[in-house]
């Protein structure tokens, strides 16, 4: 995996949580800007993508809600069954937790259809609007990566074609990139969970 300097920015940001732990709150990643005295923190754009039961997903399908992200393709060889374990175990612990969703976005948009990720979620015991798996425009898909902090590339050279991310991303109710970990690690998740947990309480007041 090749280091992407864009992702530098939230790396140096994460380093900060231990100390927001103390007053109970995770930082918000990216870059900010003050503009007449008023902070504005990056967000995660408008989007539009297509899920597994051919609905069409916004932002608005979110509103109110944090969300977990992550990129993938159903026939990747390496990393996505690993990551796909650890986001159906936060699935289960959060399933009746009305303030947390899940958002998969496949970047194989060619064998990826809506059917094959409406296949892919049934074997999962999985469904909307709880977890989406969602497929859309090449260059949006990987695009919103970015956004995300996240990586999604096509690289011949890559084992299935592609070079992604097994990155999990915290986003909360107002756009806002706050956690991410390493989806294929555990205790990288365990951590990850404390984060949700530390969202969920901070989004009660």
């Amino acid at each position: 995996m090749r280091t992407y300097p864009f992702l530098l920015a939230a790396v140096s940001a994460a380093l900060l949580t231990a100390c927001q732990y103390q007053n109970k709150t995770l930082p918000i990643l990216g870059e900010m800007d003050i503009v007449d005295g008023d902070t504005t923190y990056h967000t995660v754009p408008d989007f539009a993508f297509v899920n597994q039961d051919s609905q069409i997903v916004t932002n608005a399908d979110f509103e109110g809600r944090a969300y977990v992200v992550d990129f993938f393709f159903t026939s990747c060889p390496t990393i996505c069954p690993k990551v796909k374990r650890e986001m159906l175990r936060l699935y289960e612990r959060y399933q009746k937790e009305n303030r947390i969703a899940f958002l998969s976005h496949s970047i194989d948009v060619r064998r990826d259809t809506v059917g094959r990720l409406r296949e892919y979620a049934r074997g999962l015991g999985v469904s909307a609007p709880k977890w989406h798996f969602v497929t859309g425009e090449k260059d949006d898909l990987y695009g919103i990566a970015d956004d995300y902090f996240s990586v999604a590339i096509e690289d011949p050279n890559a084992p299935g074609g592609f070079d992604h991310s097994g990155r999990l991303i915290l986003v909360d109710a107002r756009r806002h990139v706050r956690a991410f970990c390493d989806g294929t690690d555990p205790k990288s998740v365990n951590q990850f969970i404390k984060d949700i947990d530390l969202l969920l309480l901070e989004q009660e007041f």
